[in-house]
């Protein structure tokens, strides 16, 4: 965990933790779902038999999957724990993915405030979501860096417009939270036990003796509508309006509708997996958000998928892609890796 000297109170809330009673159960047709939302077509993900085919129990979650369980698990946080500014916007992401998630999957999730710094006058803040199996094995591990904004970067006329069209139990302001009874608990002593499930299974990627570096992936363009960012918002349980209601959008200052960052990491993972031949087979996904990725109502939104091999291992079969992502002519990815297993 990391803070800085000169962040609001919040800094003192550093290290808070508390972990979901109930268990997240992965079920098949969310697996299939939510596939279809991120337009990842790998079979894995839809037929059974080809899950089976490359080893699984069951249909396989895409990489991005755990974006469902985190966000209902972390609206406690935003809604009490992080307090004091207006709204958040998304700017980094890591998978941690020690195996992959399948259906039939029980998963517990649990949520840490575990780093706030401060970057060239903004608020960085990290939240760390872990999944535990039923075994007590952590199966994944996901930190999402925001930045907080402030009231004076959106127009004040957003609070009323916003609650006039959310679902009825979710609230994106920050601004509406009281830290009157707040009180801070952390998470217990103990070690957590990482699943080694991953690296022990054959992986079912490409033939690690075929690949060089500077090999390139083929180039996909991925296409998206306002109604995709209203299906995405639908099957992960992020309704933030700035995806789907444009006057929302540009009060909230961005050019027009944008598409969900978590929706385009997804695409991204999709992206990697197609070439690759295994979605199981990578073991860590490493996102920084650089533009947004606009889609207005009349001509959509595309964006184009590039990568290239940046280094291989021999000694562990595996290697790191990066992975390149453009919308309108600009990188909506500053820079993102995939680390995979090769077989």
């Amino acid at each position: 965990m990391s803070t800085p000297t000169d962040t609001p109170a919040v800094a003192d809330r550093l290290g808070h933790y508390y972990k979901i009673d109930e268990p997240y159960q992965v079920g098949r047709e969310k697996v299939r779902e939510y596939a279809r939302a991120v337009q990842d077509h790998h079979p894995a993900h839809r037929d059974e038999a080809a899950a089976h085919g490359l080893g699984y129990s069951g249909l396989v979650a895409p990489l991005t999957f755990t974006a469902i369980p985190a966000m209902a698990a972390n609206r406690d946080l935003f809604e009490s724990v992080v307090v004091g500014y207006e709204t958040y916007v998304q700017t980094e992401q890591v998978f941690e993915q020690h195996r992959p998630i399948v259906a039939g999957d029980e998963l517990t999730t649990d949520v840490e405030l575990s780093s706030i710094r401060r970057v060239a006058g903004r608020d960085l803040i990290t939240v760390t979501n872990t999944f535990t199996d039923a075994a007590g094995e952590v199966v994944h591990t996901m930190h999402t860096t925001v930045v907080g904004v402030n009231a004076d970067e959106v127009d004040p006329s957003i609070n009323d417009a916003v609650r006039n069209i959310m679902v009825h139990d979710v609230n994106v302001l920050s601004a509406d939270a009281s830290d009157a009874a707040y009180q801070k608990t952390v998470r217990p002593e103990g070690v957590q036990v990482i699943s080694t499930a991953g690296i022990e299974r054959s992986s079912g990627a490409l033939d690690f003796d075929s690949l060089s570096v500077g090999d390139e992936l083929p180039v996909r363009h991925a296409r998206l509508s306002r109604g995709d960012l209203v299906n995405y918002a639908g099957v992960s349980g992020d309704g933030n309006p700035i995806h789907w209601d444009e006057s929302i959008a540009k009060l909230a200052g961005l050019p027009d509708v944008i598409a969900h960052g978590m929706l385009t990491m997804g695409l991204g993972a999709g992206f990697v997996s197609a070439w690759s031949g295994d979605p199981g087979a990578v073991t860590r996904y490493s996102v920084r958000l650089s533009q947004v990725a606009v889609v207005s109502a009349a001509e959509g939104g595309d964006i184009e998928f590039t990568g290239r091999i940046k280094s291989l291992d021999p000694e562990t079969r595996s290697g790191v892609v990066l992975v390149v992502a453009k919308s309108g002519g600009r990188k909506i990815f500053g820079l993102a890796t995939m680390n995979v297993r090769f077989a």
